[in-house]
C-alpha cells in the first residue's frame, strides 16, 4: 500500500514538472531554447576539463558530447548516436562530468517526440550505454542508480510532454468536428427554414390570390358565399402566420418548439382550402394510420401543400384528389389532378426540386409527371422503426 502511494505521488510530480517545464518553455521560439540548451550544457561538460587540463582527447570527446545537442529536434535519433558514445567513451577515460548532460537531453526528445520503434530502440540502447559506462570503469554501486535514476526521469518528462502534446491534438480535432458538425447542423436549419417559407408562403399566397379573384365575382350575386370566400382568405393567413412563426422560431432565443409542425393530421385542412379556392377536392386513406417520425410527417404534409398550391396555381385544374396509402414499411402520398400540371417560370420553377430535397433526405422517393387524366405526384415515404 505505501509502494502504491509512493509511485502514485511520484507520479503526479513528474506531471506536475513536466507541465511546468513545458509551459515555461514553450513561451520561447524553440531554436532559442537549443542554442541556449547547447550552451549551458556544453560550458557543464567542457568547463571542468578545462579546468582540471585534461588532455585534448577528453576535450574533444566533451565537445563531441554537448554540442550536437543543437540539432536534437531534427535528427533526435542520430544525435543520441552521437552523444551517447562520447558520454561512455567520457566514463571509461575517468573524465565524465558531474552528469551526463547530452544523454540526459537527448533521452528527454526522443521520448518526447520520435515515432515508437525509434523510442524502443533508442531506450534499450541508452540502458545498454549506461550499464557498459558503468562497468567498464568499475564505478561504486551507488553510480548505477544514480545514472539510472537521471536517464528514468528524463524520459519520464518527455514522455508526459508527448502525451500532453498527443491529449491537445485530440482535443482540437474533437473541437474541429464539432464545429464542422455545429456547421453542418446550421446548414440543415437554414435550407429547412428556406423550405418552409417557400412551402407555406407559396401555398398560402397562392390560395389567397384565387379566393381574392373569385370574391369579387360572387359580391353582388351571391353575398353569403362572397363573405365565405373572404373569411377564408382570412383564415389563409392566418394560418400562414402561425406556421412562419413555427418555422422562424430557432431563430428567436424564445422557449418554443421549432420543430412542431403541421403533419398527417393537418393535411385535411390543405384539402378543405382548395375545395374553398374552387377545385373539386377529396382525400383518401388506404390502410390503418400509423406513428411516423415528425420529419416524416412534415414532409408529407409539404408533398401534399405544394402539389395542390401547383394544382391552383398553374394546373388549370377543376378537380384534385389527394391519398394516403400505408402499409408496413412505406407510406406512400399521391396528389392527382385532371390538368395540365406545373408550369416553369423564369423566375425559378415550382417547387418540385425542394419537394424532392424533403422526400429524398428521408430516404424516400419521388414521382411526379402527367398522368392519363392530368398531372400526378407521388411521394413514398420509409416507416422505419417508426411503423
Amino acid at each position: 500500500m505505501r509502494v502504491t502511494s509512493a509511485i502514485a505521488r511520484a507520479a503526479g510530480a513528474v506531471d506536475d514538472a513536466t507541465r511546468r517545464v513545458t509551459e515555461r518553455f514553450e513561451r520561447f521560439p524553440p531554436s532559442a531554447v537549443d542554442l541556449a540548451l547547447t550552451v549551458m550544457i556544453t560550458v557543464a561538460t567542457i568547463g571542468p576539463a578545462v579546468l582540471d587540463g585534461r588532455p585534448w582527447l577528453v576535450l574533444v570527446l566533451s565537445a563531441v558530447a554537448s554540442v550536437p545537442v543543437l540539432w536534437r529536434r531534427r535528427a533526435p535519433v542520430t544525435v543520441f548516436l552521437v552523444v551517447g558514445p562520447a558520454i561512455t567513451a567520457l566514463a571509461c577515460l575517468h573524465a565524465m562530468p558531474d552528469l551526463p548532460y547530452g544523454t540526459i537531453v537527448c533521452a528527454y526528445t526522443i521520448a518526447a517526440y520520435s515515432p515508437p520503434v525509434r523510442r524502443r530502440g533508442a531506450f534499450v540502447a541508452g540502458a545498454v550505454g549506461i550499464l557498459f559506462s558503468l562497468v567498464v570503469p568499475n564505478e561504486s554501486p551507488d553510480s548505477y542508480g544514480y545514472a539510472a535514476m537521471s536517464f528514468l526521469t528524463a524520459w519520464a518528462l518527455g514522455t508526459g510532454v508527448r502525451a500532453r502534446r498527443a491529449q491537445i491534438e485530440m482535443l482540437e480535432e474533437r473541437a474541429r468536428r464539432l464545429d464542422e458538425e455545429r456547421l453542418a447542423a446550421l446548414n440543415r436549419e437554414r435550407l429547412r427554414i428556406a423550405r418552409d417559407m417557400h412551402d407555406i408562403v407559396t401555398h398560402s399566397v397562392g390560395a389567397m390570390i384565387v379566393q381574392a379573384e373569385t370574391g369579387p365575382l360572387f359580391t353582388g350575386t351571391d353575398r353569403e358565399r362572397a363573405d365565405a370566400t373572404f373569411a377564408s382568405i382570412a383564415e389563409t393567413g392566418r394560418v400562414a402566420v402561425q406556421q412562419l412563426r413555427r418555422s422562424l422560431g430557432t431563430l428567436r432565443d424564445d422557449n418554443g418548439d421549432p420543430r412542431h409542425q403541421p403533419g398527417i393530421e393537418a393535411i385535411a385542412d390543405l384539402v378543405e382550402l382548395s375545395r374553398r379556392g374552387g377545385l373539386t377536392a377529396s382525400l383518401d386513406e388506404d390502410g390503418p394510420r400509423r406513428t411516423v417520425s415528425e420529419d416524416v410527417a412534415v414532409t408529407a404534409y409539404r408533398v401534399v401543400q405544394e402539389a395542390l398550391t401547383n394544382t391552383m396555381k398553374h394546373a388549370r385544374a377543376t378537380g384534385v384528389r389527394v391519398s394516403l396509402c400505408w402499409s408496413d414499411q412505406l407510406l406512400t402520398v399521391r396528389v392527382s389532378d385532371d390538368g395540365v400540371g406545373p408550369v416553369r417560370t423564369e423566375s425559378g420553377g415550382y417547387g418540385l426540386l425542394g419537394m424532392r430535397e424533403r422526400v429524398t433526405g428521408n430516404g424516400g422517393t419521388l414521382r411526379h409527371g402527367p398522368s392519363d387524366n392530368g398531372f400526378d405526384v407521388a411521394a413514398e415515404l420509409p416507416l422505419g422503426q417508426w411503423s
